[in-house]
């Protein structure tokens, strides 16, 4: 089944003018939930549809293969135009996909690991479509023609206690999904057997007016602090990369080629580990060195990736076979080649001395250096965050 997940945005937004590439918490509205789409492992095209130039090249400076942008036409990108209608537009001019994932720009706070499991209960499910909501605690009521208060879902007289009272499921309009056939067929995002994934109570906010803008900034800052306890507890897969994390970076040269690697002792002990405790582990580096296999064998790690030019696809495929997502990997580079990976990965960590870029994109930077033990750090650290 391939599915793709579908960004509708415009140029014209009157309530926060040009919000859909104004910065917010240090980059543009658009770039949160692009990243969740191409973060997700069971998503496998993302398109934003728009009809701004000035988005398009927004867009586009996230460098990744299956990210496109497309046109969408005037009618509907009106303020009148339903979102349905983009929908139904890109649905008609790509038949090459069988599920459709509608997320809204202005739901920044979705994470990859919220679509990955709401596809995966979709699933599980065997609906035909799925949205996202939040569980609300909230009385609610409605006004007569009398002009007099009623009570909607509860009875004021019974007045029920939080903790015995399951609340309301409200959308929080993160995302959508359905299949292609079900959206031609019935003209809308949701039809047939529906499934409700349920959010974290904070996604309810969405951007509509100003006042929305420092509220999930705020949150999304304190997102930004990173809690390493509970991002450690999804990790399953550890990849490594080799030159300057498992080594110090230094090459040996005799007259006839690389000859020598120096390795620590005590990154050998952290891989092995991390495999006590049940994380699958893997080496991937853009070298293509016999060396490496031979460190690899020593160390009865089977998962060895050399001569990896692309380490995002790579690791999409690893990630697909292992059935994880992006979320459920740590991941430790130090250099360009390491970027995608560690932009994507759940626990991004880099050595001491890792480039700068690297020690941006990483959330657990290490005290050490590479070759000098940061792998042993990363692993200690992880499996003490795991209790």
């Amino acid at each position: 089944m391939t599915t793709v997940a579908f960004i509708p945005v415009r140029g014209g937004s009157k309530s926060i003018p040009g919000k859909n590439i104004r910065p917010l918490a240090g980059k543009p509205l658009v770039h949160w939930v692009v990243e969740a789409a191409l973060g997700c492992a069971r998503v496998d095209r993302v398109y934003v549809a728009t009809d701004s130039d000035a988005i398009a090249g927004a867009v586009r400076e996230i460098a990744d293969p299956r990210l496109a942008v497309v046109g969408r036409s005037p009618e509907t990108a009106t303020d009148t135009a339903s979102t349905e209608s983009a929908l139904l537009e890109f649905a008609e001019a790509h038949p090459d996909f069988d599920r459709v994932v509608l997320i809204q720009a202005t739901s920044p706070l979705l994470t990859a690991a919220d679509l990955d499991r709401g596809l995966a209960e979709l699933d599980a499910a065997g609906a035909t479509s799925a949205l996202s909501v939040v569980r609300q605690h909230r009385f609610l009521w409605s006004v007569g023609a009398d002009g007099l208060a009623r009570a909607k879902n509860y009875d004021p007289v019974t007045r029920p206690r939080r903790q015995d009272w399951d609340g309301e499921l409200i959308e929080n309009g993160a995302f959508y999904v359905t299949s292609r056939a079900a959206l031609l067929a019935s003209g809308c995002r949701l039809s047939g057997p529906t499934l409700a994934i349920e959010m974290d109570p904070e996604t309810f906010v969405e951007l509509d007016e100003p006042a929305d803008w420092l509220v999930v900034e705020s949150l999304l800052n304190r997102r930004d602090a990173f809690d390493l306890t509970a991002a450690a507890r999804e990790v399953k897969l550890l990849v490594t990369d080799v030159d300057g994390v498992l080594t110090d970076g230094g090459m040996y040269y005799g007259p006839d080629g690389e000859v020598m690697k120096k390795f620590s002792t005590r990154d050998g002990e952290g891989l092995a580990r991390a495999r006590a405790a049940g994380i699958e582990v893997a080496i991937m580096t853009g070298e293509d060195s016999d060396i490496v296999s031979a460190r690899a064998k020593k160390l009865g790690i089977q998962r060895v990736f050399r001569g990896a030019k692309d380490k995002v696809a790579l690791l999409e495929g690893l990630l697909a076979e292992l059935g994880l997502g992006w979320h459920q990997l740590a991941y430790i580079g130090d250099d360009r080649n390491d970027f995608g990976a560690l932009a994507r990965a759940g626990v991004p960590a880099c050595p001491r001395d890792a480039e700068p870029e690297a020690r941006r994109l990483a959330r657990f930077v290490c005290t050490r250096d590479g070759g000098r033990g940061c792998v042993r750090e990363l692993v200690d650290a992880l499996l003490s965050a795991r209790g």
